[in-house]
């Protein structure tokens, strides 16, 4: 009496987990988000397993499906895009099942911010410019809760990573410049992350709205803004205490400096 919420992550089929990947050759039901998950993922699931896509599905529709599916004694596998955690719409489905009696293991996946940060080849963190990162997005049709607006966000000048706001792009500027941004502050903007028809865009905030629309990047893109993302980075001298060789940590003592 279990359903198992998958992480199927960013989009290259070779990024799911091995225990993920497990679960779903074992499944005798698979349903996954067709909009987002690669198609040669679910290709791996068994021939006899029931494979059923849930972009067209409401939550009851999809929790009676799967209700439904556990009850005939079937293992029964959810496949979401990405890690389940983050905008993942996980909690309203397993408020359902817990209430049918279901329980929910869940197995995280790769999230895009990860993936992006990959192909743009990005340290989220750098020692001496940046030790925070932000997962949020900007207010659209959905609103945020008052104490999380991206304008009051940004005073934290920490690395900023943007989901589900490629059509948001002039909210945004507007919201970070209001915060202090300065008008050059470096932004890569990823699309479909990890796919065969990626597309990195390097960008400002001062130009970010226009490069966008010139790359027709209107969805599945994730926004990296802040100064870890400059692609001159490479070239500063930020180093960690980590490997420096004169710090003592409990695997190393350190050697002074001649």
């Amino acid at each position: 009496m279990k359903l198992y919420i998958i992480g199927a992550g960013p989009g290259d089929p070779d990024l799911i987990t091995v225990k993920g990947l497990q679960h779903l050759l074992e499944a005798d039901v698979v349903l996954y988000a067709d909009s987002l998950v690669n198609e040669e993922l679910i290709a791996k699931a068994k021939p006899s397993a029931e494979v059923m896509k849930t972009a067209g599905m409401h939550l009851e529709e999809m929790v009676d499906i799967m209700v439904s599916r556990i009850h005939q004694g079937k293992k029964v596998v959810r496949v979401h895009t990405g890690d389940p955690a983050v905008y993942g719409a996980i909690m309203e489905q397993m408020v359902l099942l817990k209430k049918k009696g279901i329980d929910v293991e869940i197995v995280p996946g790769v999230s895009s911010v990860f993936a992006a940060a990959a192909a743009a080849q990005a340290e989220l963190t750098i020692p001496d410019l940046t030790q925070t990162l932000i997962l949020t997005r900007a207010e659209g049709r959905t609103p945020v809760p008052e104490r999380e607006k991206l304008a009051d966000l940004a005073k934290h000048h920490c690395t900023i990573a943007l989901f589900l706001s490629a059509t948001l792009t002039k909210k945004l500027v507007k919201e970070l410049t209001e915060a202090g941004w300065s008008k050059d502050t470096p932004v890569a903007v990823v699309y479909k992350a990890s796919w065969p028809d990626e597309k990195i865009v390097r960008s400002t905030l001062e130009r970010l709205d226009e490069d966008m629309r010139a790359n027709g990047i209107r969805k599945q893109a994730m926004i990296l803004a802040g100064w870890a993302l400059d692609e001159n980075i490479h070239d500063q001298n930020y180093r960690s205490k980590l490997y420096d060789k004169t710090f003592t940590h409990g695997f190393r003592r350190g050697v002074e400096s001649k």
